[in-house]
């Protein structure tokens, strides 16, 4: 089981600490189920940058960066060295724990 801490850029969220996740799920859906808004306009498929993340600690608990994943995070909102999407970070089988940053999701308002 995994321990996930999320912080926010968006001002006035605090950071929110998530115990006991399982494995084989993504890190968008570990956000969708504990009411964590992420954006996710093409439906979870890896077709769009809309769930960019920072994964600040616990990247090796998560299924490899592919290309098109790679490709997808160029276009996304200030893009860093350890930027994923949220779409495709499953958590692989183990336990440990994952700390990720949420960019601030008013950017994707009125879409």
């Amino acid at each position: 089981m995994y321990t996930i801490k999320i912080k926010f850029e968006q001002k006035g969220l605090e950071p929110v600490t998530l115990t006991g996740i399982a494995h084989d799920q993504s890190l968008l859906e570990v956000c969708l189920d504990n009411d964590i808004e992420l954006h996710h306009n093409c439906g979870a498929v890896c077709a769009c940058s809309t769930c960019h993340l920072y994964v600040d600690k616990g990247m090796d608990h998560l299924e490899e960066l592919s290309d098109r994943e790679e490709d997808f995070i160029d276009r996304a909102v200030n893009p860093r060295i350890n930027s994923r999407l949220g779409c495709q970070c499953v958590l692989q089988e183990g336990d440990g724990e994952i700390e990720v940053t949420l960019p601030d999701q008013t950017q994707f308002l009125g879409e």
